[in-house]
């Protein structure tokens, strides 16, 4: 099904890798050619000559769609930047991982020729939305696009007392607890021994990080639940990281909700690779054997 036809593009940079902003001005330059009015953010005014220059903040009220050069750090930071707004991303790796950044190099002018035509495909992915309240008035909100993780701010355990659905589940005592996506079941999750669960899925992990008691596992929920997190100990201190880019101090008697939030974020997909094949690369799972017949 095309869509409508994109006119103005975002640039967003992994500024600590030269490659990627030689990588931007030279598509800043291909897509001038074609008509498409190109931003990036202020800060690489110096060194971009084919775009004009936003702060962070307004770009996403500027453009049709965005383009992420680096890896899934530089996408998180790119959600973060939308605040809620939902626009096609477009992320090219060129940074760690990149299950969130998936096309190559070689892959990004088909793939932005798609985007310009209106003929591209977009995989919706859930957010979380966060409130801390302390003293029972809300004094942050957030959306995440992977995790949230609460730790002690001191490397010790922690006790966290846990509902689902306002119902008491049971209170951890751990190095910490994950709160993820689908999307972030390959992040922090995974290495906590968590669950992958397919995109598309609509559901909620809750993933305790090396706990005391060993018979406390993940669960996954339907995404309709929420989950409410008091951290019960008056005299300790906590750290709530939230999609691994910002960090945020927490006291003992407050309580953080999590549950879906309304907004989505919009990837644009690639047509020959599919999540599995993803998944087979940056995970290193053994290639398929066309020697030997499925069963």
């Amino acid at each position: 099904m095309t869509k409508e036809k994109i006119k103005k593009i975002g640039i967003i940079v992994r500024t600590g890798k030269p490659q990627a902003i030689t990588t931007c001005d030279e598509v800043a330059r291909w897509l001038g050619d074609k008509g498409c009015e190109v931003f990036v953010e202020t800060r690489l005014g110096v060194v971009i000559k084919h775009a004009k220059f936003v702060r962070p903040e307004d770009l996403a009220s500027r453009v049709d769609a965005i383009l992420v050069l680096g890896g899934d750090g530089t996408m998180l930071h790119t959600v973060k930047l939308l605040n809620g707004k939902e626009i096609p991303l477009l992320g090219v790796n060129q940074g760690g991982l990149g299950f969130l950044t998936a096309v190559t190099l070689d892959e990004i002018y088909p793939m932005l020729e798609m985007l310009l035509s209106g003929t591209y495909d977009v995989e919706e992915r859930m957010l979380l939305s966060v409130v801390v309240r302390r003293g029972g008035e809300p004094i942050s909100t957030h959306r995440v696009l992977n995790d949230v993780v609460i730790k002690h701010s001191m490397v010790r355990l922690v006790m966290l007392e846990t509902s689902i659905n306002k119902q008491y589940v049971t209170t951890y005592r751990a190095d910490g607890l994950i709160v993820a996506t689908p999307t972030g079941s390959t992040a922090y999750s995974l290495s906590a021994t968590g669950p992958i669960l397919y995109p598309s899925i609509h559901s909620i992990i809750v993933a305790p990080i090396c706990p005391f008691n060993l018979t406390k596992k993940p669960v996954v929920i339907p995404d309709y639940m929420s989950v409410d997190i008091r951290l019960p100990d008056k005299e300790s201190r906590y750290i709530m990281s939230l999609d691994g880019q910002t960090d945020m101090e927490l006291l003992g008697g407050d309580m953080i909700e999590i549950k879906r939030d309304p907004a989505v974020v919009q990837l644009v997909t690639h047509e020959s690779r599919g999540y599995f094949d993803i998944l087979r690369e940056r995970l290193l799972w053994e290639p398929p054997d066309d020697d030997k017949p499925i069963r």
